[in-house]
């Protein structure tokens, strides 16, 4: 009786939110990987918090309680949250947000999450409003890895498409500077031979920077990208101003901004090198897993992409060779028919000077030397007789120079009868 007696004070103080339920709570959230906070009074001030709060704000300077959450968070002012706060410990009645999203901190070190949340009113043991619980997940990765995914497949659609290189570079790196904000990227195309790598998109990064590493070596102590590209491995540089890798671009490097760079090469199926990729930061900077991991699927993903490129550029290339063959083929086969004809006007015209040769040697028969020309045919040819040519059979007759040359060059049996009467030599003299 007197046990039971004393059990059910508390449990009265566990249904109604009281102190025994505030540490249950604290010793269920201690190490979870959900956040946890309690918040005392009309200020929320900060009473207590698991690592996984502190870790969620930011850590730090704001890893502390006792201080009111707008103290500690001003910037939750300013999205809502605060007032949501109050509304909570107004009415009490509970609050839970689904995806909710949240800039934590400010400047160079604000970042964008996303929090599955409840705001659940704290009571004493008279049902009282005395403060909030907030009990929270973290879903800023599943956020990002639904993004990453639905930008990594629309990319995948543009490289279906056949879209062009530039575009799917360029469309790659903006998709990877909206997913990680501090980042700014970069992706070099190889040459042929991989002794130079060539400006392929870097959005984000002043003209004058892509115009002076547009062309830089692959070797060993190149920057970042062109040892990653020797190497055939990543190259993780966390502070250019003191790297010596940088010792020849560390000017360039500080008017642009930069102050690491981490790049990782792009490779072909074969091995063989297509290109970098690069991730610049504006301050030095250590990778985590997850930005290497984010590195190595959109090298992959340019590599798909380079390589279709290089694939669709040598099927353009064989069929401007087939037509280029096939031209060539038609203009010979023109050209064959084009000599074909010439050849048989050519024997026709041979066949008819046989045949005035001929006939002008039967009629020269009963005359020795005519005055015109006997090669005129029957259009006549009112030209001297100059020179007498003749056949292997003995057929011979006199013309003018020109039917002469003309015989000459289109029936072979005819020759320079003789150099009687100067025909020879008036040949040899025309």
């Amino acid at each position: 009786m007197t046990a039971a007696a004393d059990r059910r004070p508390t449990a009265a103080r566990q249904a109604a939110g009281g102190p025994a339920a505030d540490e249950d709570l604290r010793a269920l959230f201690g190490q979870s990987i959900a956040v946890y906070a309690s918040l005392a009074g009309p200020t929320h001030l900060l009473e207590t918090a698991n690592p996984a709060f502190f870790a969620a704000i930011g850590g730090g300077d704001r890893a502390r309680t006792g201080v009111p959450i707008a103290e500690l968070m001003p910037e939750l002012a300013g999205q809502g949250f605060t007032a949501l706060l109050d509304e909570v410990y107004r009415t009490g009645e509970a609050y839970t947000g689904r995806d909710a999203r949240v800039v934590l901190g400010a400047g160079t070190q604000a970042r964008e999450a996303f929090f599955d949340f409840t705001y659940e009113p704290r009571r004493d043991d008279h049902g009282d409003v005395t403060g909030i619980r907030v009990i929270g997940v973290e879903t800023t990765q599943i956020k990002q890895a639904q993004r990453l995914l639905a930008e990594h497949g629309a990319l995948l659609e543009q490289i279906a498409r056949q879209a062009p290189l530039g575009e799917v570079l360029d469309g790659m790196a903006r998709c990877i500077e909206n997913l990680t904000p501090d980042v700014l990227v970069s992706v070099l195309l190889a040459d042929a031979d991989g002794r130079r790598l060539r400006h392929g998109a870097a959005p984000s990064l002043p003209d004058f920077y892509n115009e002076a590493i547009d062309g830089i070596a692959t070797g060993e102590g190149v920057g970042s990208c062109g040892t990653a590209a020797h190497r055939r491995e990543p190259v993780v540089v966390t502070d250019i101003a003191t790297d010596p890798f940088w010792d020849d671009f560390r000017e360039l490097a500080e008017r642009a901004g930069l102050a690491a760079c981490w790049s990782t090469p792009i490779l072909a199926r074969d091995g063989s090198l297509l290109g970098t990729f690069a991730m610049y930061h504006r301050g030095p900077r250590v990778p985590a897993d997850t930005d290497l991991a984010l590195a190595r699927v959109f090298a992959g993903t340019a590599a798909l992409a380079i390589e279709c490129h290089h694939i669709e550029q040598a099927r353009l290339a064989a069929e401007a060779r087939a037509e280029a063959a096939r031209a060539e083929l038609a203009m010979a086969v023109r050209a064959e028919r084009e000599l074909r004809a010439e050849a048989e006007q050519r024997a026709t015209a041979a066949a008819e000077l046989a045949d005035r040769l001929r006939a002008a040697a039967a009629a020269q028969a009963a005359r020795p030397h005519p005055e015109r020309c006997q090669l005129g045919g029957s259009a006549g040819c009112a030209a001297p007789a100059e020179i007498k040519i003749a056949d292997s059979w003995g057929d011979s007759a006199w013309g003018c120079n020109a039917h002469v040359e003309e015989a000459i060059l289109n029936v072979r049996s005819v020759f320079i009868a003789s150099e009687d009467l100067g025909g020879l030599a008036a040949y040899l003299n025309r």
